[in-house]
Order: C-alpha cells, then structure tokens, then sequence
C-alpha cells in the first residue's frame, strides 16, 4: 500500500517575533483535519541535535564552525525525524530550517552565500519545505519583547541592533528568491489577528 507523503512546515523570524503561539495554532489546526503532525524544532529535534543545539546557543565559535555544526545538527534531525515523518505520512511543524541559517549565519554574521547552498545541497539537495512563513518584525520591536520574557538571552539574543537588521533583510531576500514556498507575514499585529491569517493560509494552501 503506497503512503501519501505528508508535508513540511516552518516557521520563521528572528528572536521575539512571536513564532511560538502560531506554530501550536497551525498544529491544531492539522490535527482538527484529522493529520497526524511531528512538532520539532532547530537547531534540536533529536537528542544529538539538543546537544549541538546547547552549544550552538552558548559557546563561542568560529562563523564557519557555527554553520557546519547547524547543518550538522539538520543532517541528523532529517534522517532520525522530518524524512521518516514524511515518508510515513505524516505532517512536519518545525520552527526553523535552513532558511534560518541562510538570515543568521549568511546575513547576520557573514557567510559566503556559496558556502551555505554548498552545505544546504549537501544536506538536503532533494528537499525543501512545502511552506515557510517568516514572521516579519522590526528589530526594536522584536528586543522589547525578548527582553519582556524575563529569560536569560542566548549569545544569538544578545547581538546588538544592527545584527538582526541583517537577519531580517536576509529573510525578505530568501523570500523574494522562493515566492512559491515563503509567505511574509506582518508580525506587528494583536496576535489574533496574526492566528487567524496565518491559519487561512494554511487552510486555503491544502484544505479547500
């Protein structure tokens, strides 16, 4: 009996631009359709992938260090988790993929951009997400709201202003070069309104 592939979704922006409670929404909204849905995230997923995760988040490192270890951590999330999800049928929610690693690492800190689609098509030359939103926010606003969470900032958070003005020109560019895959939604709203768009493009996309 042939499986019907599932799909694959992801969710960024940069830090505080308030992914999390849209990713539970998109997840409710699949499972009320009757799909069975993998919640994972990057860097992690995996147990090795948590490890790398920790250090990726804590320790210094060189650039290309930190964009070998990302994709190292991706490699392992892929073949232990997202591929056999897939293959399986089901439905993949992850917050972040390698888009992330294209603003972070590409725009924020510098990477040569053939350095990263070298990796990129190494990892995963057969794969991409079926859909990507990027939740766009300005960078003074996106601050405030890390800093309102009262939790420690990771060395990633803690960059200064101009850092995250890179990250997010770097998304709004890999979402002009992707307009199939990547919506760019306006993360400045109530969050219910943000909810209810994200939740009609999902919906219009596979359930109409």
């Amino acid at each position: 009996m042939n499986q019907k592939r599932g799909r694959f979704i992801t969710f960024e922006g940069i830090d505080g631009a308030g992914k999390s409670s849209q990713i539970a929404a998109v997840v409710a909204l699949l499972e009320a359709q009757g799909l069975k849905v993998v919640q994972t995230r990057e860097p992690g997923g995996t147990p090795l992938g948590e490890r790398l995760r920790q250090l990726l988040l804590h320790e210094p490192m060189n650039l290309e260090t930190e964009a070998l270890l990302m994709f190292a951590a991706r490699r392992e999330h892929l073949a232990a988790r997202i591929e056999p999800a897939l293959a399986a049928g089901e439905w993949v929610v992850s917050d972040r993929f390698s888009d992330a690693t294209y603003a972070y690492q590409v725009g924020g800190r510098g990477l040569d951009p053939e350095k990263f689609s070298a990796l990129e098509k190494w990892v995963h030359p057969d794969l991409q997400p079926d859909l990507t939103l990027i939740f766009d926010l300005a960078p003074e606003i996106a601050a405030g709201r890390v800093a309102g969470t009262g939790v420690d900032p990771d060395r990633f958070e803690r960059e200064q202003r101009d850092f995250f003005e890179r990250v997010r020109a770097a998304y709004l560019e890999r979402a002009r070069q992707a307009p199939e895959r990547i919506v760019v939604v306006a993360a400045d709203r109530a969050p219910d309104e943000i909810r209810a768009e994200v939740c009609r493009i999902v919906t219009e996309r596979w359930f109409r």
